[in-house]
């Protein structure tokens, strides 16, 4: 199942460092199957807010994803993006070609409802 790499840049400086960066990552993604999804282009904000950017990079799978994040060629070249931008990055896992939102809910009434039940049973 793929997974995806997440990355929301709060601040972007166009330092020497990050182009660099920007110029060698793509060397530590090939080995992983690794491919940018969404680059940090400005987003349309329809809901809420949105402060900075945002990168989306897709994996095979969360152990292929994990696998270039812990890789020494991309730690190597990591604090060239840390150093000159403040974000977060998470790795997750996509939900597949058949995922059901509305099974999703069901699972979510059944626990709700279990849990509803334990808390009667306690008092």
């Amino acid at each position: 199942m793929s997974a995806y790499g997440f990355a929301h840049l709060r601040s972007r400086r166009n330092h020497s460092d990050v182009i660099e960066y920007l110029e060698r990552i793509q060397s530590t993604l090939d080995p992983f199957a690794g491919r940018f999804i969404i680059h940090g282009p400005p987003a349309e904000v329809l809901e809420g807010t949105w402060p900075g950017s945002m990168v989306l990079i897709e994996f095979p799978s969360l152990a292929e994803a994990r696998a270039w994040y812990d890789s020494p060629a991309y730690r190597a070249i990591l604090s060239l993006r840390t150093d000159h931008i403040d974000g977060d990055v998470l790795l997750i896992e996509g939900v597949g070609g058949n995922y059901d939102p509305a099974e999703r809910a069901r699972t979510l009434r059944t626990a709700a409802a279990a849990a509803g039940r334990a808390g009667q049973s306690a008092t």
